[in-house]
């Protein structure tokens, strides 16, 4: 869908109504997506940008990476990181999306949304959306994978949520030894903690990434940070 003026002006419209109604940015940025046909502005930021922005962190990650993408509701975090997965497999690499959050169709919607056919990742691209994912879960379905696989997991905050599942601190270790060992390459999704107000700062960093239990969040080589449909890469310290 080809949107009335560049996304710039529109980011720009959207600014000028939060001060004008003073109502939360994410709310001007919504109405305004919506006035260009979009639910909702992560949609339309997701679907302009998403194949550019997935290209630009494909190049920014290696084999053995463990990477983490992170921004508020709304903001294209998942589309994002699906694009990533599926322009892998339209480029021939294996990839997966294994998702806590969304239904098979929740996930093909998305797929289209972004302009990919289902026919066309047939044989390169797997999407797992069982209950059970947990590092263990995952790790298995990989068993086999190749170097320089690419693996979406969505998302990080719901990898311990079950009782029977270890605590995440020892679950992001393990996709990382195995992400080292084979040289795939895994991508956590991530909540943004809700104290974060991108009216005092821009982009979100590693202090606002929303962690309800502990984890040394130096176990990822590199994070990628998404506000206003804009995105921000960031080495981990």
């Amino acid at each position: 869908m080809k949107l009335s003026v560049p996304i710039h002006q529109l980011k720009r419209k959207a600014r000028l109504l939060h001060r004008q109604e003073q109502i939360p940015l994410h709310a001007a940025l919504d109405r305004i997506a919506a006035a260009e046909g979009y639910r909702s502005w992560g949609l339309l930021a997701a679907k302009q940008p998403a194949t550019s922005a997935a290209t630009a962190l494909c190049r920014q990650l290696e084999p053995g990476d463990l990477a983490l993408v992170a921004g508020r509701p709304g903001q294209g975090k998942t589309l994002l990181s699906l694009a990533l997965a599926a322009e892998a497999a339209r480029a021939g690499r294996r990839s997966a999306f294994f998702s806590l959050e969304y239904t098979p169709g929740d996930v093909l919607e998305r797929l289209q949304a972004l302009g990919f056919a289902g026919h066309e990742l047939d044989g390169f691209f797997d999407l797992d959306c069982s209950d059970a994912i947990s590092a263990d879960y995952v790790i298995g379905a990989l068993a086999a994978a190749p170097v320089g696989m690419l693996a979406v997991i969505d998302y990080l905050q719901l990898l311990d949520q079950r009782r029977d599942t270890p605590e995440l601190s020892r679950q992001v270790r393990e996709l990382k030894r195995f992400a080292r060992e084979r040289g795939v390459i895994f991508v956590l999704i991530s909540q943004i903690d809700r104290a974060y107000d991108p009216a005092a700062k821009p982009f979100p960093e590693m202090t606002d990434i929303r962690l309800p239990n502990p984890l040394d969040l130096g176990l990822f080589d590199k994070m990628c940070f998404l506000n206003g449909g804009e995105v921000r890469f960031q080495a981990a310290a």
